[in-house]
């Protein structure tokens, strides 16, 4: 394995492709198993400098700040309230410019390494209105009135960024150019990972104390994102997560240790089954410590706590690299709690406000996780849980072609592998990403609803949705909502698919309070062909692979 090439799959790609998906999937689940997504070094070392840069950058804005200072004292500084301020403005403006989650090759994104403002400032791409068919609004294409007002998002954050010290005004502007921009385009709402930064600039415009607002923000993004995980979903992302580590790669045990058998049983083993129980209980521990801390003392112990969850995150490198999104939240955690111990969330008061991040740090998340079909699991704070919305698409020939009509800054994958690889190293690439959707506790579906949308496999181009999305919106970040029947409709308008050439499965989130999960089959043309319901407790049975009997192909 050299700096800049993969591990080579255990097994021949071009003739692994022509094979049966219960073949296939097990070959895949089990390179998994042991090499992960099998990334060359050079990947690592990409997000490296990547987080070197946001870290960086962010340093440069403080500096022309006077109640601040240059990197050089950046120990005297580094919690001041504009500090934290400028952090949170130059966060959510390297999210929107595609610069942070779904960037680059752990995303399918490779060349271009970003989407984002390559989508985002170019009329004629494509996106998916909150409103669809609405005058002015409601059009799957980007017009000048969604660039005009993206290009103003930027415009106002570096203004906020270049001030001595940013004001009402720049969080006001900031504060209806995000909702308007998702109103366009709801990629853009989510992209900006509104449930956290958009809500914490609100906070600095309006709360009664914008200390204790934020520091609500962040106590709900590590309350639901431990929430989230108590299901039967979490432990097969440790097993994903740890047969792809960076760091894990030096104990190969472990990989090996994470699954009942390896590798003729890949279900959870009781070794990650415990690892999930105790990630959850340190992820909901985090804003419990900090809430227990005495006003006026320093939270000593969950700082500690904080900086073994992110550092945790931060070391596994996971698919879909929220890499600068975790050091934000840990750089919070010093900024609010450890810097103003004396400010509680009482100091809200009663006011509307108040009842406004009840709403976004309680309501929301909790009917996210009742009706998930209707939440996205970024505002719902389900991060990284395993339970997500997610499809694959199933290409009939080179129908995929069609998407060649699409204006886009990123082609067909393969295509953007091409002057990297060989035809062989590309597909063994793109096809560890079929034994990352299968070894999530969702993907078990897959060898039961894939033979019911098509009669021949061999004869489709399978790719994730995750994929497609990145390709035709300019951002993903494990979002299904964003690749199912809205932006099926919105590439059937412009593609043309034939009946037949293009089917999708389409996943649903499991309901907290149900066990099973929904998934819909769809024809680009034709449309929804099946739909129903899959038991949860019957996928924990099966391994990643297998279809029950007289299923599969």
């Amino acid at each position: 394995m050299g700096f800049l090439e993969p591990k080579p799959t255990p097994y021949d790609p071009l003739s692994w492709v022509k094979l049966p998906l219960e073949q296939r999937g097990r070959m895949a689940c089990e390179a998994w198993s042991t090499d992960g997504y099998g990334t060359p070094p050079a990947v690592f070392l990409f997000y490296l400098a990547k987080m070197g840069l946001y870290v960086g950058v962010w340093l440069l804005f403080c500096g022309l700040s006077p109640a601040l200072g240059g990197a050089g004292e950046v120990g005297r500084w580094w919690l001041h309230p504009v500090a934290f301020q400028k952090a949170i403005v130059w966060s959510m403006l390297f999210e929107v410019l595609g610069l942070g989650c779904g960037s680059g090759p752990l995303t399918g994104r490779y060349l271009p390494p970003v989407g984002g403002f390559l989508y985002f400032l170019r009329p004629g791409t494509t996106k998916l209105p909150l409103w669809p068919g609405a005058p002015l609004v409601g059009g799957v294409q980007r017009g000048w009135l969604d660039v005009g007002l993206y290009a103003a998002l930027v415009a106002v954050s570096l203004g906020a960024l270049l001030s001595p010290a940013p004001g009402a005004a720049h969080w006001a502007a900031l504060g209806v150019l995000v909702p308007a921009l998702g109103a366009l385009d709801r990629t853009l709402f989510l992209a900006a990972r509104a449930e956290h930064y958009w809500v914490t600039i609100l906070c600095f415009l309006v709360a009664r104390d914008w200390v204790a607002g934020a520091m609500a923000v962040q106590l709900g993004l590590w309350f639901w994102a431990g929430f989230s995980k108590l299901n039967h979903h979490f432990p097969t992302v440790v097993c994903v997560m740890t047969s792809n580590g960076p760091l894990t790669r030096l104990v190969p045990w472990l990989r090996r240790a994470v699954y009942r058998d390896h590798p003729r049983d890949l279900r959870p083993s009781m070794l990650a089954t415990a690892l999930a129980h105790g990630g959850t209980a340190l992820e909901m521990g985090v804003p419990i410590a900090f809430l227990l801390t005495p006003l006026g003392s320093r939270p000593e112990a969950a700082i500690v706590l904080m900086l073994l969850l992110h550092g945790y995150i931060l070391s596994n490198v996971p698919m879909g690299v929220p890499l600068e999104w975790n050091v934000m939240v840990a750089y919070g955690g010093f900024a609010l709690f450890w810097a103003h111990p004396e400010v509680s969330l009482r100091h809200l008061g009663a006011t509307p406000f108040a009842g406004f991040l009840l709403l976004m740090l309680v309501g929301l998340p909790l009917l996210g996780n009742v009706v998930p079909r209707w939440v996205s699991f970024l505002l719902s704070m389900r991060y990284y849980a395993g339970n997500w919305a997610s499809s694959v698409w199933l290409f009939r020939g080179d129908s995929y072609r069609k998407l060649e009509r699409l204006t886009t800054s990123n082609r067909w994958v393969y295509d953007q592998l091409a002057p990297f690889y060989d035809r062989a190293t590309a597909v063994g690439l793109v096809g560890k990403v079929m034994a990352f959707r299968l070894m999530h506790l969702h993907g078990r579906a897959l060898p039961v609803l894939v033979p019911r949308a098509v009669e021949r496999l061999d004869e489709y181009e399978w790719m994730d949705g995750e994929i497609i999305a990145g390709l035709a919106l300019g951002w993903n970040f494990g979002e299904g909502h964003l690749h199912q029947e809205d932006l099926l409709a919105a590439l059937q308008q412009q593609c043309n698919f034939e009946e037949g050439e293009l089917r999708c499965i389409f996943l649903e989130s499991q309901p907290i309070q149900r066990p099973s999960l929904a998934y819909r089959i769809v024809d680009a043309r034709a449309g929804q062909l099946a739909s129903g319901e899959l038991s949860i407790q019957e996928l924990r049975s099966r391994q990643p692979w297998a279809a029950p009997a007289g299923e599969g192909s």
